[in-house]
């Protein structure tokens, strides 16, 4: 439904509609929150925010836009006060199209002479245009408007020129018959004596709208017992934040802010006008800066295979050993944050309540013991994004590797150790055969080189494999897919990482490399653990 559509059902199912003036989006937004019906785009409050006279100064294109403002910012209909219409009938064409196709439910056009002068003002020159002129002006706007719903209203000022009872009659009946919606009828008096008159005399030709702000007495039950359908309490809140901020402002000067704030809004108040947690909820929905990535920490299992480690791990998950200060875990979440991920999910089961880092999502795996790292995966749900890590729990890494992965743009890429061909190769280490031989150098991380993997896992031919897989692998949405979906289709709650990359290999999908050498240690055993320690105390 329209405004303009809503206004015309106001006018035929309440009493009395009751607007009231505001200059901008927020004072709009105020009235709406106080249960009025409508918002009066005020003439007087427009130009006395902008600090100039209400005399034509300011441009439609200054009206339309505080106007838009004050739409956007509400979901009841804003009437305008469009002064003359801007010029002559031809300028009323213009005006009633840009502010209908703005979504504005009425405008209300005065009978003066352009430029006009505000009808309160004492003193002030009131030149009425001759009605043929102002009846041309009303049919040009009829004629104009798109929809059957939008409202012209007309204002006689009559009796602001003080031309009498008579002439205001004339005038209201003669825009009513060409075409106004309703008739404003304007008084400067603080008796409502002349309303009256006039209201008995008009029988409810046409609907007839109010201002009441020289005539305050003049009663809602009295404006219904005469058939006024609209009235308009135009500017008190701008002559409300006039001498409120002149008040708080005195205060400060003479005291400072030190007990003004129970006396004001709070920042608070603002923000919610402002609707700053929609503004947030919408940003992190749509905003992207960056490709969103997200971390899983598969950290469920409780080592109990490892005897060196029994002592450590009695009463918390090895993610969880400190590592001169710091856990496990704690320096990968740094890493990632450092790397610009924030999205952090570990999946704990052993001992799950002491798992704890900074801003990380803890997802318990409660049947951990019954599955494996597949398992463990499957937990952090199917919100992909457009880059995953997987991330072993027991490895202490540089952000270098990080930086380096996260600039791939393969589906899947694994971070694979050269280094593995210096030293005594364990068994329980994840072997890697790859396409080409490893790299030479003593430090290395080459995220350019095409090195696609052949076969993963433990029972590896040892003259064969090269490289070992360092337990950090990075998916795009698409990889991540599927890799779980090899795991969804094999059953198989005992699935380890590398035995599903393995069966993503042999199904033809291409599973990149990081070779890299040095710049990561993983905890296996208690010997791993001193050794760590001994390297980070160093680094120290």
């Amino acid at each position: 439904m329209t405004k303009a559509k809503k206004l015309r059902e106001l006018f035929e199912s309440k009493d009395l509609v009751r607007i009231v003036g505001a200059h901008n989006g927020l004072t709009a937004k105020l009235v709406e929150l106080n249960g009025f019906d409508g918002v009066w785009a005020s003439g007087l409050e427009v130009s006395a925010s902008n600090a100039v006279p209400d005399a034509n100064i300011l441009t439609m294109s200054d009206y339309l836009a505080a106007a838009a403002s004050m739409n956007d910012a509400t979901s009841i209909p804003v009437v305008v006060d469009c002064d003359t219409g801007y010029g002559n009938s031809m300028n009323v064409i213009r005006m009633v199209k840009k502010f209908e196709d703005a979504g504005i439910a009425a405008v209300c056009m005065e009978d003066k002479k352009f430029p006009k002068t505000n009808s309160l003002l004492e003193g002030g020159k009131q030149e009425l245009a001759p009605i043929a002129e102002f009846v041309g002006k009303i049919m040009a706007a009829k004629n104009a408007q798109e929809s059957d719903d939008f409202m012209v209203i007309a204002r006689v000022e009559a009796l602001i020129a003080g031309w009498g009872q008579e002439e205001a009659l004339k005038r209201a009946r003669a825009y009513a018959d060409a075409g106004a919606d309703a008739i404003f009828i304007h008084s400067k008096k603080s008796d409502p004596k002349e309303i009256e008159d006039f209201l008995k005399a008009w029988d409810n030709y046409k609907p007839v709208v109010l201002v009441p702000t020289n005539y305050p007495s003049f009663t809602e039950a009295q404006m219904k017992q005469y058939g006024v359908k609209l009235v308009i309490y135009a500017n008190h809140g701008i002559r409300t934040i006039v001498k409120h901020v002149n008040e708080t402002l005195a205060e400060i000067k003479e005291k400072g802010i030190t007990e003004i704030d129970s006396k004001i809004a709070s920042v608070k108040d603002l923000f919610a006008l402002q609707e700053m947690d929609k503004f947030k909820e919408d940003q992190d929905k749509f905003v992207r800066t960056k490709e969103s990535v997200k971390a899983i920490i598969p950290a469920a299992g409780d080592r109990s295979v490892e005897p060196s480690l029994k002592e450590l791990l009695q009463d918390r998950p090895l993610t969880m050993i400190d590592v001169n200060g710091k856990s496990i875990l704690q320096r990968s979440v740094e890493n990632l944050k450092q790397c610009g991920v924030d999205d952090i999910k570990v999946i704990g089961g052993y001992k799950a309540e002491h798992v704890v880092a900074d801003d990380i999502n803890l997802v318990v795996n409660e049947a951990y013991a019954d599955g494996h790292i597949m398992d463990s995966i499957s937990k952090a749900g199917e919100e992909y994004a457009e880059k995953n890590l997987i991330i072993y729990s027991d490895i202490i890494f540089e952000t270098e590797i990080l930086d380096k992965l996260l600039k791939t743009d393969k589906d899947i890429t694994l971070v694979i150790d050269s280094s593995v061909r210096k030293s005594e190769v364990r068994s329980d280490i994840d072997l890697v055969i790859a396409e080409k031989p490893p790299l030479d150098g003593e430090r290395v991380i080459n995220v350019n080189k095409e090195n696609k993997i052949l076969n993963i896992g433990k029972d590896l031919d040892r003259e064969k494999a090269k490289h070992e897989f360092v337990g950090i692998v990075l998916l795009s949405k698409i990889g991540m897919q599927k890799l779980m979906q090899v795991y969804k289709d094999a059953g198989d709650q005992k699935m380890g990482l590398c035995t599903a990359i393995q069966k993503l290999i042999d199904s033809g999908e291409a599973v990149n490399s990081l070779e890299i050498s040095r710049g990561w240690s993983e905890i296996h055993d208690f010997e791993d653990y001193k050794k760590v320690s001994e390297m980070l105390a160093t680094e120290n």
